[in-house]
């Protein structure tokens, strides 16, 4: 009788890049995004590079299967300027 032991499947991961601008209003609306990437690391990187061209910048991941319909809680990986709170 085989003992072996399976590798933990790593779950799909949503990983996320916005940029925000503000219309003649006032309010904040997206600029870039939202768009998906391959690895945190991308994300951070691609939202520090936008920070300094628009209002505010955020990148989030959050553990997702979209086939079930589960969505675990978004983390935040990087953050500058004005975003609107995540929903």
């Amino acid at each position: 009788m085989s003992t072996h032991i399976l590798p933990e499947q790593r779950k799909p991961k949503l990983i996320v890049v916005v940029a925000f601008d503000r219309g003649e209003d006032g309010e904040l609306f997206p600029m870039y995004g939202p768009a998906d990437q391959q690895s945190e690391e991308r994300a951070i990187r691609i939202a520090k590079t936008l920070a300094g061209k628009h209002a505010g910048v955020i990148a989030w991941s959050r553990n997702a299967d979209p086939a079930l319909g589960d969505y675990g809680p978004p983390e935040t990986l990087f953050v500058s300027g004005d975003v609107p709170d995540m929903e």
